[in-house]
């Protein structure tokens, strides 16, 4: 391969990069495929003598790198709304993001009927995220779902919902289903296996 094929190659894997990030529902995702796609594709420009090129290329990773910064310390506030099992508000959310959720808990079943904590996370009113969860002895919660919508998967959904917990009464919370892509989440948020399930002590956070 001569080295003119190899330059049109890193700029074909730039543009590619590029075109691909677009099609992640995670804003995360997004930003950081499409920061990887415009670096190589600023390299590609360099290469090629194209400075402009190189120089818009750099400065769009640079905005995506000034925003995943953002997203790890996000300036939002949140609002927690306790909802009943059977809100039509609940049924709506549900609907809406069906297909997302079954994506993120494959072969999960949601079954309304047995969650008696219900909380949904507003930021400005729009709806970030949900929990359902069933009370267990001594202050547990067992989590029967807990989604944030692709806008806010970051974690600040649930950093902020497990803060608010304790004022429900809410001292424990288990998770024991097989984790599987929610695996990496968990540990992310402290949850530690113990005995077959996960549980993250969140009393006094």
């Amino acid at each position: 391969m001569d080295s003119s094929m190899i330059i049109e190659t890193i700029g074909y894997l730039g543009s590619a990069l590029v075109l691909v990030s677009f099609l992640m529902a995670s804003v995360v995702k997004l930003r950081v495929i499409n920061s990887a796609g415009g670096l190589i594709f600023a390299v590609y420009a360099l290469l090629i003598h194209s400075y402009p090129t190189a120089l818009m290329n750099f400065c769009l990773v640079g905005i995506n790198l000034y925003y995943l910064a953002r997203l790890r310390h996000p300036d939002r506030h949140y609002t927690l709304i306790e909802e009943k099992k059977d809100s039509p508000v609940l049924q709506a959310f549900l609907r809406h993001y069906g297909q997302d959720i079954e994506g993120c808990f494959p072969g999960l079943e949601i079954e309304t009927e047995d969650a008696d904590v219900v909380c949904l996370v507003c930021h400005k009113m729009t709806p970030a995220g949900i929990l359902l969860g069933k009370r267990r002895e001594g202050g547990a919660l067992e989590i029967l779902l807990d989604y944030s919508t692709p806008e806010y998967r970051d974690c600040s959904v649930g950093k902020y919902l497990y803060s608010r917990l304790p004022e429900l009464g809410v001292d424990s919370l288990t998770y024991s289903r097989e984790p599987l892509k929610h695996e990496a989440y968990l540990k992310k948020m402290g949850f530690a296996r113990e005995k077959g399930v996960y549980v993250k002590r969140i009393k006094g956070l």
